[in-house]
Formats: C-alpha cells, structure tokens, sequence
C-alpha cells in the first residue's frame, strides 16, 4: 500500500513536471515566432534603407540606385584574369557537385510527393527554400551571378532536404537526443525529451497505423 501510493505521487509529480516542461518550450516558441516577426520588419527595413521593394516576387530598384550598381560592376576579363589559379583549379570541384545536387533534389521531391501524402505530412515548397533573386543586382557581372545562382541553389537545395527529413522525423520519431546537437532542424524544440518513454507511447501508440498525423 504504501509503495503503491509512492508510486502515485511519483507519477502525478512527474504529470506536473510535464506539464510545466511543455509550457516553457511553447512560451520559448511563441518568441522564437515573436523574433521572426521582428527580423522581418527588421528586413523590411532594410529594404527600404537600400531603395528596393518586391513587387510580385520581383526585385525593384530605384532608378539612380540601380545607376549606381552599373558602376560598381567589375568587367568580366579582368575579373577573371585577377582570379589566383588554385582559385581558378579548384572550380570544376566545385561545379561538380551539381550533379550530387541535382539528384538530391530529384530523389527527394519524389519522395515527399509520393510518401507525404501516405503519411499525412503537410508538404514542403520548394520555392520557399530555393530562391533566384540575386540575379536582378547590377553590380555582379555574369560570372558573379552564376556562382550566385549555383550557391542559392546548394544552400536553398540543402535546406528544403533537411526540411523534408525534419517533417519526417516529427512524424516517426520526434525525440531529443541525449547529446547536444549543432544546426537542429526548426522542427526539432518540439520533440519529446530522451528517456520519456511514457510520452512517446502517448502521443505515438501505433506510429504506422496512426492516422491522427
């Protein structure tokens, strides 16, 4: 009886704990959501400062600014002749990986739109990570704007992946691990702590025949 009772009480303390635990990660999301809507006025700014506006997912710039950035342009033969040739040697390296990219991003589209709706997953779009905007500055030359274009697309590639992989980790096996980890996906607050075996199978009692998700 009376380690039964212990019991009891271990387990209503720990449905507090719980509790409080899940309270303070929602008020430490909802500022996170807070600060992302600073940030953005904060860009908006910005923008504003450096005289541009997007109109319909175009860049615009005033007039004397864009003047301005025609100036600032560096020909492409000197530019090129400048280059130091390890700078010059290593390139291909590093175009190369436009293959890997490409595939990735192939295999993982299909992935998501044949998997996500199976398992109930709200889909990632791709347009929101992979954005071709730098192509509207004058003051890059060509050469300039096509490495920008090759990075906005490994880098907005990468994230729209590890999105997609962040989804699916929610959805079969949202746990912390016991260890720190650097660059956690944003999806990542919300997971249940290492060890809580109780809230898992509360919250994921059959996560394959589940269609609470």
């Amino acid at each position: 009886m009376h380690r039964s009772l212990l019991h009891r009480k271990a387990q209503e303390k720990s449905g507090v704990g719980d509790k409080q635990m899940t309270d303070r990660v929602a008020s430490l999301l909802e500022r996170i959501r807070t600060l992302e809507a600073e940030l953005e006025q904060e860009l908006a700014s910005r923008r504003e400062l450096f005289s541009y506006k997007v109109e319909q997912r175009k860049i615009v710039f005033e007039r004397d600014i864009e003047r301005q950035h025609e100036a600032l342009k560096q020909k492409l033969m000197p530019y090129i002749v400048g280059a130091r040739p390890l700078v010059v040697l290593t390139a291909p390296v590093i175009y190369s990986m436009i293959v890997p990219f490409v595939l990735l991003d192939l295999f993982v589209s299909i992935y998501q739109a044949i998997c996500f709706p199976v398992y109930r997953i709200e889909k990632a779009k791709r347009s929101d990570y992979i954005i071709f905007d730098r192509k509207h500055l004058s003051y890059l030359n060509g050469l300039e704007k096509l490495n920008c274009l090759y990075c906005s697309y490994g880098n907005g590639l990468l994230a729209y992946a590890a999105e997609i992989a962040g989804r699916t980790e929610k959805r079969w096996c949202p746990i912390k691990h016991a260890k720190r980890m650097a660059g956690v996906h944003r999806h990542y607050a919300e997971f249940l702590e290492y060890g809580d075996g109780e809230g898992y199978r509360q919250k994921h009692s059959s996560p394959i025949d589940d269609t609470s998700h």
